[in-house]
Formats: C-alpha cells, structure tokens, sequence
C-alpha cells in the first residue's frame, strides 16, 4: 500500500523539490514561472484533458450511476460549500473565494489518477478517472475562471469609479454588469482550457471514434502539464515563501480529509459497499489540482498561499490517501 501511494506522489514532490530548487540557484525566477504557466493553461493542460476525455467510451460513462452521483455531488457540491462559507463567514474577496473553493473540492485526478488509482484498481480505474476529470472540467474549473475574470474586471471597475458621477454610474450599472458579465462568459468559454474538454465529450457522446494515432500526438505535450504545473509551483514557493497560516492549512485539511471522510460516511450510510466506496473515496482523496496555481499566477491572486496549499496538499496526502485506502479496503 505504502509503495503504491509512494510511486505516484513522490514524483509530484520532488518535481516541487527540482523547481524549488532551480530557482534557488536563479536558473529560473518569478517571471519564468508565469511564462511556464501560459504555456500549461493554453497548451498542455488543453491537449491533456481533450486527450484523455475523449478515449473515454460512452458505456464507461454509464456504466456505475452511483459513482457518477456521488462524484458530482462530492465535487460540486462541496465546491459550493466552501466558496459560500468562504464569503459569508470568512469574508473572502470571490477570485479568493474561488481559488479555495477548487482547492478544496478539486482532486488532481488528470494528473495522479491513472498512477494512483491504476495501481489499486487496474483496469477498473478508467470509469472513477474518466468521471471525476469530466466533472471537474466541465464544472468547477470553467466556474473558478469566470468567478476570476468577473472579480478581476470588478476591481478594475471600483478603481475607475472615482471619475463617475454617482447618478449616472447607479443608472448605468446594471446594463454594465450584464454587458460584463456576458463578455466574461464569453471570453471564459473562448479559453482552450474550457472548450478542449467539452468538444472531447460532445465526441464521446456522439459515439465518434478519434484515431488513436492522433489522440497520442495531441497527448505527448499534454503528459507534461503535471510536471510543469508542479515545476511552477517550485519556483513560485522559492521566489516568496511557504504560508502556512490558518486559512491554508484549512483549506488543506477539507480537501485531504473532510472531503473523502464525507463521501465514505455518505455512502456507508446509505448502505453501499465496495468498489463504490473505495472509488469514490481515493478518488476524492488525491489531492489538491496544481490548476489552482496555475490560475492563481495567471491572475495574480493569492499566489503565495495557492502554492502553499498545493504543496502541503501533496505532502499530506502520502498520509492521509494511506489511512483511506485502509479504511476502504
């Protein structure tokens, strides 16, 4: 169990390691980080997800309704949850509200997934894999990046409204914030991140069969997004430093241990066993995407703490995936 476990994280960490360390010796700054972060959101993390979506089949998508319902409801659910609570009670800005909210419900299933749950799985980790990626993709990822370019046009806004008169600014803000609004949407549905994933599963449920020759030349750059996602995260931790304050080690805490701790007390309640509780729940217990700092760099919020949280996210789970894959098994 430790050697599986061991064989798909600790990978993850010394590509944090190597970043970390290459900035250290200034190969690298904050700078290179953005530029390696352009580079995964408009190229590798597109091409993975389209490439990994669509050799999903529509019978392994329909196959275990269960895991499906659970998956949805654990991920966007709980994605909800704690951007509500992290606005209503902790008074969070919304693009910070967003970045936690994906922390905390997003597992890196594109990423670890096929390591982590093909050792324990074989075979029979393609449908949790597939699900869950679909979820995310098509869901709360889409949803972070327009809460992010609405919250970022919203403050530019307020630094701007000095020079309008009160009268006609109150006149005119609802038609501006639609106008907005529906540019943002548009905008966030333009971004290769949004739309790769969703044309792939138009394909899957169209029933149409992409040549595997080309899905694996689409997939070569998209292999890297992990590895270079993490090698940012390195380079970002080494150009500020580690937070570790309340609110990231909360953060940290839902997405390593209340999130899976919910889904198999869920469905233990409602009487389901195995493999459906050992799917969803280390499905749900890898940890935190490292897209949430790629976003976070992108749009210049909370960077410091997003590297941190993926970090300790990682670090952690060696742990916590462990005491689940016990309590599953």
């Amino acid at each position: 169990m430790l050697d599986t476990i061991l064989s798909a994280l600790l990978p993850m960490v010394v590509t944090f390691l190597l970043g970390f360390v290459s900035a250290w010796r200034h190969d690298f700054g904050s700078k290179d980080a953005s530029t390696l972060n352009r580079m995964v959101l408009q190229y590798a993390v597109p091409l993975a997800l389209f490439a990994g979506t669509v050799m999903t089949s529509r019978k392994a998508l329909s196959q275990d309704v269960p895991l499906v319902i659970t998956l949805c409801v654990s991920i966007i659910g709980f994605y909800c949850v704690v951007f509500l609570f992290s606005r209503l009670v902790l008074h969070m800005q919304v693009s910070s509200s967003a970045l936690a909210a994906l922390t905390a419900s997003a597992p890196a299933v594109p990423f670890v997934g096929p390591a982590v749950l093909g050792d324990l799985f074989g075979g029979l980790s393609a449908i949790p894999i597939a699900i869950a990626s679909l979820v995310i993709n098509l869901t709360v990822v889409p949803i972070t990046i327009l809460l992010l370019a609405l919250d970022s046009t919203g403050r530019d806004s307020e630094n701007k409204s000095s020079v309008l008169q009160a009268g006609r600014d109150s006149a005119s803000a609802p038609k501006s914030y639609v106008s907005v609004f529906t540019g943002k949407l548009v905008e966030t549905v333009k971004e290769p991140i949004v739309w790769a994933p969703v044309l792939a599963f138009v394909i899957v449920l169209s029933g149409l069969r992409i040549p595997q020759l080309i899905v694996h030349s689409l997939a070569l750059l998209g292999h890297a997004s992990g590895g270079v996602a993490l090698f940012a995260c390195g380079i970002v931790l080494a150009s500020g430093k580690i937070k570790v304050n309340r609110y990231v080690l909360f953060f940290v805490f839902l997405k390593n241990i209340i999130q899976p701790a919910l889904v198999l007390g869920g469905l233990r309640w409602m009487g389901y066993g195995n493999p459906v509780v050992s799917e969803a729940v280390l499905t749900t217990a890898i940890p935190a995407m490292p897209i949430v700092l790629m976003l976070a760099l992108q749009y210049r919020v909370a960077q410091e703490e997003a590297a941190s949280s993926v970090f300790l996210s990682v670090m952690g789970s060696i742990v916590t995936m462990g005491v689940f894959i016990a309590l599953t098994h």
